[in-house]
């Protein structure tokens, strides 16, 4: 996972920005580096595992108002956020509005690894499920507008009777028709024709 993923490092100081970047690549990480949010905002590479770590107080943009930035363009990638010992409070709202974790200056190496390790492993986990959801709607548009309507039905646990009530069509034609669901949706039993949905939702 370390070789895929890329750690960016906003932060106005670049001593710090250095030791960092110097410090992710020898953990075998990506580092990008960049001096500003805005600079950030240049360069993020979106539907790559990443993760970011954040000073609060820049010039320019703060680290609060680029996560508020974030959350709005709805990026989802997670956010660390670096705190000088004065800006706890401001970690915390950090927290609230969607940070995954804050780390207080000066910080240990390997606390500051673990966080990102965590995060990732989290980010990875997103991308897959937008991946799955992304794949499953993409099977639901094979379906012709009358098999959506039985499908829809189907997921919400009605029979096929009541199915063949509500739409006004025969039971013969609803099983027809849900067997034509699962052959296109290329699953073999309704709970997994009931998953697909809900990830497509």
């Amino acid at each position: 996972m370390r070789s895929e993923a890329t750690i960016y490092i906003v932060d106005d100081d670049e001593a710090i920005r250095k030791s960092l970047a110097l410090l992710m690549r020898s953990e075998g990480y990506l580092a990008k580096t960049c001096s500003s949010a805005q600079q950030f905002l240049k360069s993020y590479v979106p539907a790559v595992p990443a993760c970011v770590v954040l000073d609060v107080r820049m010039p320019g943009m703060s680290g609060m108002e680029l996560q508020d930035l974030l959350i709005k363009r709805e990026i989802h990638v997670p956010v660390i956020i670096m705190t000088g010992h004065g800006d706890i409070s401001m970690a915390v709202r950090a927290m609230k509005a969607g940070a995954c974790d804050f780390i207080e200056k000066p910080f240990e190496n390997q606390l500051l690894l673990g966080r990102i390790e965590e995060a990732l492993h989290d980010a990875m986990d997103e991308l897959r499920r937008d991946g799955e959801a992304a794949h499953a709607r993409e099977r639901l548009e094979l379906l012709t507008p009358r098999e959506r309507e039985t499908l829809e039905l189907l997921v919400v646990g009605k029979l096929n009777k009541q199915v063949a009530s509500d739409l006004n069509i025969s039971v013969r034609t609803v099983e027809a028709h849900r067997a034509k669901i699962m052959e296109k949706l290329e699953v073999r039993s309704l709970s997994e024709l009931v998953r697909l949905a809900l990830l497509a939702n």
